[in-house]
């Protein structure tokens, strides 16, 4: 292959990798859990100008550092539209995490196997479904991907001081997005003990050999965290407002530390992250019996250029292993690690025969299920449909979804036959098409129920446009996507109790006060003669649009503490 065709393959390979990760992009809403939470963020960033403390709704929203709240600000003010950038930082953080893991693996083991080690990174199911959700983990492994290539260069390629010190400054933005940003560092624990046991492709240190150079490195780490740490801690612990104090202490300190070491939620057994990379990291977890070997093989010729990345996935995998909170996409920032760990090898792996055949075999499931589920869908009322149907509100474009499913899943089996002589090609032409499927089919119809668009617009659509109204139990996507006048909340962490008797109280005092309200909230208040037929069921709960006359005079939940104060959305903390 000439030069000239190399760089056409490549080229090629990122106009379609830009495809596939773009697919869907102003076609849709943020849907929960986690993406309308951040645009709310984002917003009220934009309708304050508070940017120092994030908030969700009338509360701080102490979980997370805002960088990644403050990049989709920007984006959104920048173009003016927030459908179509929140998902921005998800797609620019995909893209640099290909071309990092390309560059690094066709400077180490040529490009053939960096076209290869990018391909399977983009069709990786863990990393496209990922980075096609606007959520922190992309911009994270983001940061992550580029501090370990700035080591990696620096150590098998150098010296090369700048990269090197460059792996620290990301490492720094790596922390600034999510406390664990510092993850590319477990690399370096590697790297002494490899240089110390005769590991062969490591480059001389240079300029970067001691305690001095990691001191200054360190220092660089920190520069990106100070300037927003340190103004946000003079403002919450100098100030005499105590919400910013308990904001700062529960971010540096319980959703941080105490996270990693005595999580209070998403336990899992220690062997949950061998299932992940078993499953989620289909279709490279298909290679990982045959990588084995070369693998084994390195290490007993103590070649670095497999160890090092290698090293660094695995001691990843054990930290999030040694925590007792473990989630799916916590390993994500070891995948790029492995794939580069993996590079040298996947050009012949894909020639095995056997290798081939379950490739093959998993593109044909894939499509097959899916035309399939559609199928039955459509002919049949399977329980899968039903319960989809119920939780997600699915009434008259429920036919359009599974005729959409099953003209996917045909699409990705004609593809995968296409290439059913090779197995590589047909499970990354299958995925391909699957992804870009379900960009531009599926979640354009799914958004209406999903966003909770389509309930805002009708609750809108009840009470008019200027309503006095208020909501009680609600999620940040009915925030978001309210219109006309703005509603009373009365929290989101506060004690449910609390909320409840601020809501009863406020509907109670005028007649014309509409509440948007979570069933099971009032369930208490419900009787044969008061009912609360729900207004609207969706994401597997029920909605009630009340006015006073809805409730029994008696129905007043016990206080556990005073009234306090009820705020508007537009509240801000004092700063």
């Amino acid at each position: 292959m000439t030069i000239r065709s190399r760089r056409a393959s490549s080229t090629w390979f990122f106009i379609l990798a830009a495809a596939v990760l773009a697919a869907g992009i102003g076609l849709r809403d943020p849907w929960p859990a986690d993406e309308p939470r951040f645009v709310l963020a984002a917003q009220q960033m934009l309708e304050s100008g508070q940017w120092w403390f994030t908030q969700r709704g009338n509360e701080l929203y102490s979980d997370k550092p805002p960088m990644f709240m403050w990049l989709q600000a920007l984006l959104i003010q920048c173009f003016g539209s927030m459908r179509f950038a929140f998902l921005l930082p998800s797609l620019m953080s995909a893209l640099g995490v290909l071309w990092c893991v390309y560059d690094l693996s066709k400077r180490l083991h040529g490009p053939q196997a960096a076209l290869i080690a990018a391909a399977t990174l983009l069709v990786t199911v863990q990393f496209t479904y990922q980075m096609k959700r606007a959520q922190i983990d992309p911009l994270l492994l983001l940061f992550c991907t580029i501090s370990a290539y700035g080591f990696l260069r620096h150590a098998l390629l150098g010296p090369q001081p700048r990269w090197y010190y460059a792996g620290w400054l990301f490492a720094g933005l790596g922390i600034m997005t999510k406390g664990v940003g510092f993850l590319p560092l477990l690399m370096l624990l590697a790297l002494w003990p490899m240089r110390r046991m005769g590991f062969n492709g490591l480059s001389d240190p240079g300029s970067t050999h001691g305690g001095k150079s990691a001191l200054l490195g360190f220092l660089l780490m920190l520069v990106p965290i100070a300037i927003w740490l340190v103004p946000m801690t003079m403002q919450a612990y100098l100030g005499t407002d105590p919400t910013l104090r308990a904001y700062a202490d529960d971010l540096l300190f319980r959703q941080t530390g105490q996270r990693l070491v005595n999580a209070w939620h998403h336990h899992q057994p220690p062997y949950y992250f061998l299932q992940v990379i078993a499953t989620a990291w289909l279709p490279l977890a298909l290679a990982l019996p045959w990588l084995l070997p070369h693998w084994i093989a390195a290490w007993r010729a103590r070649d670095a250029k497999v160890w090092l990345p290698l090293a660094g996935s695995l001691l990843i995998v054990l930290f999030f292993t040694l925590s007792t909170g473990k989630r799916d996409m916590y390993i994500l920032p070891a995948l790029p690690l492995m794939i580069w760990a993996a590079a040298p090898f996947l050009p012949e792996l894909i020639q095995r025969p056997r290798l081939r055949r379950l490739a093959l075999g998993l593109a044909l499931a894939l499509a097959s299920a899916l035309c399939v589920a559609g199928l039955m869908a459509l002919f049949g009322e399977p329980k899968f449909e039903l319960r989809l149907e119920a939780d997600r509100g699915l009434t008259d474009s429920a036919d359009r979804v599974w005729i959409a499913l099953t003209a996917i899943g045909t699409a990705a089996l004609l593809a995968a036959l296409w290439f059913w002589r090779r197995g590589a090609h047909a499970i990354f032409a299958a995925l391909c098409v699957i992804w870009l499927g379900y960009g531009l089919l599926l979640t354009p119809m799914l958004d209406g129920a999903n966003s909770a668009r389509e309930l805002m617009q009708k609750v809108r659509a009840h009470i008019g446009a200027d309503a006095n109204w208020a909501m009680l139990g609600w999620r940040e996507q009915h925030l978001l996507q309210a219109q006309g006048a703005k509603p009373v909340l009365f929290g989101f962490k506060r004690a449910i109790a609390l909320q409840n008797a601020d809501a009863l109280d406020w509907l109670k005092a005028d007649p014309e006060r509409w509440l948007f309200a979570d069933r099971i909230r009032l369930e208490h208040c419900a009787s044969e003669r008061y009912p609360l037929s729900p207004f609207a069921s969706t994401n597997r709960r029920e909605w009630l649009l009340i006015r006073r006359d809805a409730l029994p005079a008696s129905c007043t939940p016990t206080r556990e503490d005073k009234p306090s104060q009820i705020l508007s959305p537009n509240s801000e903390p004092k700063v």
